[in-house]
């Protein structure tokens, strides 16, 4: 499969630019970012995406109950973080996939594998 759209949840702009570059660079062919939870629901709401790359702590709030309403409706996703594991993650929350900041393209080229893999999985369903 190709990945050929994927949403970003980062609230901050300059890591979610060098996500959406670094994406480009290992072959995604839309890249959308939201900067909050709002931008989020609503890109999702009115576009499809093979992935989402969530940020897990948005300053004044987690991603966790995005990545619920993710997995409620099927769509991939992946928590982008400072965190070095997902222990302290909630409970159905710590197998999913887990990039760790900061990146480079080697590490995102294999998150990406990873959720086009899981893509995949659910499509086939």
């Amino acid at each position: 499969m190709t990945v050929q759209r994927v949403l970003i949840l980062e609230d901050n702009l300059i890591i979610a630019m060098e996500a959406e570059e670094i994406l480009r660079l290992v072959g995604v062919e839309q890249v959308e970012i939201a900067s909050n939870l709002e931008q989020a629901v609503n890109a999702i709401h009115t576009e499809r995406y093979d992935f989402a790359m969530l940020d897990v702590n948005l300053g004044d709030s987690m991603s966790f109950g995005f990545a619920r309403l993710l997995a409620g409706r099927g769509i991939a996703f992946g928590f982008v973080s400072g965190y070095p594991d997902t222990l302290d993650f909630p409970h159905d929350m710590r197998h999913v996939p887990l990039l760790n900041k900061p990146f480079d393209e080697a590490a995102m080229r294999a998150f990406v594998d990873k959720l086009a893999s899981i893509s995949n999985l659910s499509s086939d369903q």
